[in-house]
């Protein structure tokens, strides 16, 4: 079964009918001058494909690893950032929020409020996120199958705001790895709400390097690629110039450089799978 719903992020149509969008950016929020470089670099690698995204970065990082690595640059500093970015480029936002009293202030800026997947059961976070009426992208957790999501989006839904979208983002396996079961996409369509892979933190290897995350991003486009083959409405792609010297999450992230024939490509797959 497929999900039926449409989601709409500023002039995007979000659903399994049609093709993919984006959801990609670095995974934590530098400096305006950098958050300006990646957005101009992943317009470019979307142009040939006209493929539409939504820019994301996160202003604070409050799952990390370990006490000593880089969390951001706050809520207010991160914010006015974000919001000089869609203006600027007429892009729509997405950015996380950790905690019930961030969501409205976050909503003045952002188009879409992302629930991470550490909290994707926290009842006051998704009230609070959806009495926002914002798209709200939330994360399956670690620990949950992918049928148990329907849970998550019932408590958003009770809010009166269906503007849903379910993420898959890989399941704990064992220590420090995660795997993807590719029968959870159809699984989380049985909502009707539209499903979103999350190809870059699927290859992360959580506390891998002990006081923060490995990662294989070689990994990444290959399990992108069969995510567009099974079904997905949107992919999320963190990326980054130099993802060895990220502050955070740069073992599972993108070079944007590689970003370009990656779009194209998966472009491909969603189109075969589509009949687009």
């Amino acid at each position: 079964m497929s999900s039926n719903k449409i989601v709409n992020i500023g002039d995007i149509e979000v659903g399994d009918r049609n093709p993919i969008f984006l959801i990609a950016g670095p995974c934590q929020l530098e400096s305006h001058a950098h958050a300006r470089m990646m957005a101009e670099k992943i317009l470019e690698a979307c142009e040939s494909t006209a493929t539409k995204f939504v820019f994301k970065a996160s202003y604070d990082k409050a799952n990390r690893s370990s006490i000593k690595t880089q969390r951001g640059l706050g809520m207010e500093k991160g914010l006015e950032i974000l919001g000089r970015i869609r203006d600027e480029f007429h892009l729509p936002i997405i950015t996380d929020v950790h905690e019930s009293s961030h969501c409205a202030i976050a909503a003045q800026v952002v188009d879409v409020l992302q629930i991470p997947a550490f909290l994707c059961r926290q009842t006051d976070l998704l009230i609070a996120a959806g009495e926002t009426g914002k798209v709200i992208n939330v994360k399956k957790g670690q620990f949950l199958a992918p049928w148990d999501m329907k849970n998550v989006a019932d408590k958003l839904a009770s809010t009166g705001n269906e503007q849903i979208m379910l993420c898959e983002r890989g399941t704990s396996f064992g220590y420090n790895a995660l795997v993807t079961d590719f029968r959870g996409l159809p699984t989380m369509a049985e909502t009707g709400y539209p499903v979103i892979f999350d190809a870059t933190h699927s290859v992360q290897q959580p506390g891998g390097l002990g006081s923060s995350s490995s990662g294989q991003r070689e990994f990444a486009p290959v399990l992108a690629r069969a995510a567009c083959a099974v079904g997905v409405s949107g992919l999320f792609i963190e990326t980054h110039e130099d993802p060895d010297n990220a502050p955070s999450d740069g073992p599972n992230m993108i070079p944007v450089h590689q970003m370009k024939d990656l779009i194209e490509s998966l472009r491909a797959f969603d189109a075969l799978r589509k009949n687009l």
